[in-house]
């Protein structure tokens, strides 16, 4: 799939909205749009949320629509699955993404397991929302970033937007869509501000977008480090190198086209996420990458992720932790002098 261009993203008209806030309005749009839509989780309702995600909702819906669970992430997300596959199309919300592995039961095995059980005759619309990622001094526990554990399951969608714009339109995108998603939000980014069309739209799912152009190296990263990487980017700017930026948007699927072609063009790269580098997505975006382009390297590929370690609580140490611009570009003027 042809990537999306950073001109036909900044429509929106000289608008700008906060990241959480474009989140809410397009489930707001949608809610509006079709009454199979409703939310449920816990404190999204009369609370808005723990960031304030869905804030207003419940006003405007009331309590059938907006519906305030207990605290069982396994309850959440089986509301969800049994309402999907009797033709609602449910928003659940896990607070945090480390609380995932309470319910992979029911994400791994129920899930996203229905449709191919069914022979593709059953379908199953549930977007699961949940926020992740350092930089709040949340600890080990409320801050992990474990994309890679969802997009190794068959069945899931996963995306993970970096941007306002983006937030709205892949939030629409997995609302409609007709099989499970899990949409990521990054906590420091839920105040990021950025233009956003006031009218409903929908970000294809599976379509990267190019960022920054630049001749040298490719950097493919997403979420909170994509802003990392164009920090970076800007400073080798002024040394003469040329980084190429791509936001992935969707994790799952994968637009490895997108990543392969620019690879060709610039014959080095570099792959940088906030998660673990062991196991983490990186992994295998290299792989893909020396499968189908390895003639075109002119250097090793390039990880950058967190050590292995949980995610400390010290501030001063969860910010060594987190892949920083500088780390990145230090990483990238290694590559590019290779």
């Amino acid at each position: 799939m042809a990537p999306a261009t950073a001109d036909q993203d900044a429509g929106g008209n000289g608008r700008t909205l906060a990241y959480g806030a474009a989140f809410a309005e397009a489930l707001g749009q949608v809610m509006e749009s079709d009454p199979d839509v409703f939310v449920a989780g816990e404190d999204v309702g009369r609370a808005g949320g723990v960031f304030g995600s869905f804030r207003g909702l419940h006003e405007r819906f009331g309590d059938m629509r907006v519906v305030d669970t207990p605290i069982s992430e396994q309850a959440i997300v089986g509301l969800g699955t049994g309402a999907a596959v009797s033709g609602l199309r449910p928003v659940v919300d896990l607070m945090f993404m480390d609380f995932i592995l309470v319910a992979m039961d029911q994400i791994a095995n129920q899930a996203a397991k229905l449709k191919y059980m069914f022979g593709g005759k059953a379908t199953l619309p549930m977007t699961i929302t949940t926020s992740a990622g350092a930089g709040l001094s949340a600890a080990a526990q409320h801050s992990q970033s474990l994309e890679a554990m969802l997009c190794h399951i068959p069945g899931l969608k996963v995306v993970m937007p970096s941007n306002p714009h983006d937030a709205k339109g892949l939030l629409i995108s997995c609302i409609r869509d007709d099989n499970p998603t899990v949409f990521v939000k990054h906590k420091r980014l839920l105040g990021l501000q950025g233009s956003v069309p006031p009218d409903m739209y929908e970000v294809p799912l599976g379509a990267a977008n190019i960022v920054r152009a630049g001749d040298d190296v490719t950097v493919v990263t997403y979420g909170r480090m994509v802003h990392e990487t164009l920090s970076a980017a800007d400073a080798l700017d002024a040394e003469g190198i040329g980084c190429e930026v791509i936001d992935l948007r969707t994790l799952q699927p994968l637009d490895i086209d997108t990543v392969v072609e620019a690879v060709r063009r610039t014959g080095r790269v570099a792959v940088v996420h906030e998660a673990v580098r062991f196991g983490g997505l990186g992994g295998e975006i290299a792989s893909q990458i020396a499968e189908a382009a390895f003639d075109y390297l002119d250097a090793p590929i390039e990880r950058i992720g967190a050590p292995f370690s949980p995610v400390p609580f010290s501030p001063a140490l969860e910010q060594m932790w987190v892949p920083s611009a500088a780390t990145i570009g230090e990483r990238i003027r290694s590559l590019a002098a290779a």
